[in-house]
């Protein structure tokens, strides 16, 4: 696996694809982070982020059938691979062993 350091946004398009699970393409995962996260990304972003992850091995791609929707042209779909699953995981136990330390006292965030 080359790097599992992730930045914000690799994390993101990971956590995404997991949870499109098999329908996980780019406009897919373009419009579900836009609709969940309120982050408006352009496709060649998200397409950059998709083949950086692939490269990693925290992804794998594979051509999906063609549809007439789409003109006859194909998907390719996104799937976790195992590495990026393991990587998410220690992602979140990381974030939340750090919440968890922050002291429970009354924050005043009052203007």
């Amino acid at each position: 696996m080359k790097g599992s350091h992730l930045g914000e946004l690799e994390e993101l398009v990971l956590l995404t694809v997991g949870s499109l699970y098999d329908e996980a393409y780019g406009v897919a995962v373009m419009d579900e982070i836009r609709e969940k996260a309120g982050r408006d990304m352009n496709i060649s972003a998200v397409h950059a982020v998709l083949r950086r992850l692939e490269e990693k091995g925290l992804l794998k791609s594979q051509m999906g059938g063609s549809t007439n929707e789409r003109g006859g042209r194909r998907k390719r779909l996104f799937t976790l691979t195992k590495a990026g699953k393991e990587v998410l995981d220690e992602s979140i136990a990381l974030r939340t062993t750090l919440y968890q330390r922050i002291p429970n006292i009354n924050y005043n965030f009052s203007a």
